[in-house]
């Protein structure tokens, strides 16, 4: 049993249980009716049907009435519940301080109304104790799902989610669902890049996670609405896209380091997103290949064969380098630019060496083979530098973010 005090927050006891493996946190304001009626069922049903040891954190954002009394009071009466006062509101603020402090490799949230039924807890945080994902969230807006909600809401929420579809390329299909969960590990990597201390919390972190390669487990659960719901719609409208925004530029821009962050948390199981960039990779090589061809043909007017491969060479390499950089591999913003285009200059070299290797042989073999066969052989020549550029480029150019943006 506890009240206890997190930075910036204020408490009334000691004694915090240790060796819970899921703390889950109900974040509150001015709850004083519902409070208590949740956490007993809650608490029920994790001592129940859960088999490890759990905490509740009951986290008050800065009531005014008598939430925090009724807090306390559960906090003494049930060993696994915990009280925490913030002097300050927003359900990402509370998220962040309690998930930040917490002791269990396995973090979840919900809130206060229970609309979720806590038969999906067990199957939203399995995956994350096995170590099979990295977060979990229930989704409304699953096939699976049973949502029982006016349409309005419904209207609103799948606007909103199709919204981050359009903007940041989402995949995962419900981003304000209040029941999710993530792993400590996770979270202390992720939690001090998240800047929302609101509703807009829960997007800005899986957007994070999914952009470093996290997995994300989706729970379709029975949700039935809150009709006494207190949450200003406009006002949180507003928050969100400013938000979206925010959250836009600062991928955009490179303010973001998702490429170091791919190097701590990205799964290592099988290489990180290989299909993916082996795809855009393929895609950059056909038209550095497509303008390499152009150039040379061009060059070759007025210069020699060696000079235009090296200039054509030259010129596609550079713009190679920056589309796979920005595309294939996700690194944005200018900080290592510099260095990786001078890592790139490297691969160019090898490539040259291939390119013109295959003039030198041709050149040898057959000195009189005509235009179209010079440029079939410097084509195939081409294909195979793009090959050995793709290797270079993932297993060292730019596996060197990590020491390039801590630096």
């Amino acid at each position: 049993m506890t009240t206890t005090v997190l930075p910036g927050a204020a408490s009334y006891s000691a004694h915090v249980p240790q060796g819970a493996v899921l703390d889950v946190v109900i974040p509150v304001y001015n709850e004083e009716k519902d409070l208590e009626p949740c956490v007993r069922r809650l608490h029920a049903h994790l001592r129940r049907s859960f088999p490890y040891p759990f905490r509740i954190t009951i986290a008050d954002n800065a009531s005014t009435d008598a939430t925090l009394g009724v807090a306390t009071a559960l906090s003494r009466e049930l060993p696994e519940v915990r009280a925490i006062h913030l002097d300050q509101k927003g359900r990402g603020r509370a998220l962040n301080a309690v998930w930040t402090a917490s002791d269990a490799p396995v973090l979840a949230y919900m809130d206060v109304d229970l609309s979720t039924d806590l038969a999906a807890l067990l199957p939203l945080v399995a995956p994350l104790i096995s170590g099979h994902s990295d977060l979990a969230i229930g989704t409304r807006l699953s096939r699976g799902s049973r949502v029982v909600r006016g349409p309005k809401r419904e209207i609103i929420s799948r606007c909103y989610n199709l919204i981050l579809r359009g903007t940041l390329a989402t995949r995962f299909s419900d981003a304000q669902c209040g029941f999710k969960a993530i792993r400590r590990d996770v979270a202390e990597r992720l939690l001090p890049l998240v800047q929302d201390t609101g509703w807009f919390f829960d997007t800005e972190l899986l957007v994070l996670a999914e952009r470093a390669g996290l997995r994300i487990h989706e729970v379709p659960v029975d949700w039935v609405d809150d009709p006494d719901s207190r949450v200003d719609i406009v006002a949180t409208a507003v928050a969100d896209l400013k938000g979206i925004w925010r959250l836009g530029r600062g991928l955009a821009t490179g303010a973001l380091p998702i490429g170091y962050l791919r190097q701590q948390v990205g799964r290592d199981g099988a290489p990180k997103g290989l299909a993916g960039q082996l795809v855009r990779f393929a895609g950059v090589g056909v038209a550095s290949t497509l303008a390499y061809v152009a150039i040379f043909g061009l060059l070759r007017l007025v210069a020699g064969a060696q000079a235009a491969n090296l200039l054509a060479l030259l010129i596609t390499a550079v713009a190679n380098t920056a589309a796979n950089r920005r595309l294939t591999f996700g690194v944005t913003g200018w900080r290592g630019a510099g260095r990786h285009q001078m890592q790139g200059l490297v691969v160019f070299g090898l490539g040259l060496a291939l390119t013109s290797g295959s003039l030198a042989a041709l050149s040898a073999l057959a000195p009189s083979a005509s235009r179209l066969v010079e440029i079939a052989v410097l084509v195939v020549a081409n294909l195979a530098a793009t090959v050995l550029r793709f290797v270079l480029m993932r297993a060292w150019v730019f596996n060197q973010t990590k020491a390039t943006l801590a630096g």
